[in-house]
């Protein structure tokens, strides 16, 4: 179904019932739905009409679903995904995250729970204009939050959504030790789930940011809490 000015969601499922279920809720929510049953199809579906949103499963035949992760990121930074896992696949979950996928739903799933995941994301991209923010500066490192831009170097950074969300709540708190349960409020929107999904952004993150990420100088980790951000910039 397609609605003038509405967010543009694809669906990517083998399993048309659970396909079927997730696209009448996000139609109820006001998206425009498109849905793909495996890996090449959701692809050719993606260079045709760049979607809003990808919502993944893992599970796919023929290209499976890390793989069309890893194309889709490859072709747009922040492309927003949503992982569809199965309760025992914590190894593809954390793979897919590495990836770039900006959260997950595991399966088996509520679907408002799904259309919950799917505007907190939109919340940071189409769904609303943002309010303006002065510049967070740290040396060569430059992130206008009202632009959703990042530059390093005079470089601009390639990040994902919740990547660009993550590096702005920690440097509008230098110096502040954050718990992982606080980030994942703060950035994700949980008030529960897995903190693992933060350590691996931090990991993607400090890859970008840090010249060694093994002794990352501005996002360091803060034993037994979490991380804290500390500007490498006398004057930051």
């Amino acid at each position: 179904m397609t609605r003038p000015g509405a967010p543009s969601i694809l669906v990517v499922d083998d399993d048309p019932t659970v396909a079927d279920v997730v696209r009448r809720y996000l139609e109820r929510a006001g998206m425009t739905v498109e849905l793909a049953a495996d890996g090449d199809t959701a692809l050719a579906a993606y260079a045709a009409r760049p979607p809003d949103l990808v919502v993944l499963d893992l599970m796919l035949p023929g290209v499976d679903g890390l793989e069309v992760c890893r194309r889709m990121r490859q072709s747009s930074a922040d492309l927003p995904i949503i992982m569809l896992t199965a309760m025992g696949e914590e190894i593809d979950r954390i793979v897919g995250l590495q990836l770039g996928a900006d959260d997950y739903v595991t399966k088996p799933f509520s679907p408002r729970e799904l259309v919950l995941r799917v505007q907190s994301v939109l919340r940071r991209t189409v769904a609303q204009p943002q309010q303006p923010r002065d510049l967070l500066r740290d040396g060569d490192l430059v992130v206008d939050p009202a632009r959703r831009t990042a530059a390093l170097g005079g470089m601009p950074l390639s990040l994902t959504v919740r990547e660009f969300d993550l590096l702005a709540a920690l440097m509008s708190q230098p110096g502040v030790a954050l718990k992982r349960a606080q980030l994942l409020d703060q950035v994700w929107g949980w008030t529960f789930g897995d903190q693992s999904t933060v350590t691996v952004h931090i990991r993607r993150l400090r890859e970008k940011i840090e010249p060694d990420p093994a002794s990352p100088a501005r996002i360091q980790t803060v034993w037994g809490i979490g991380y804290r951000y500390e500007p490498v910039a006398a004057d930051a």
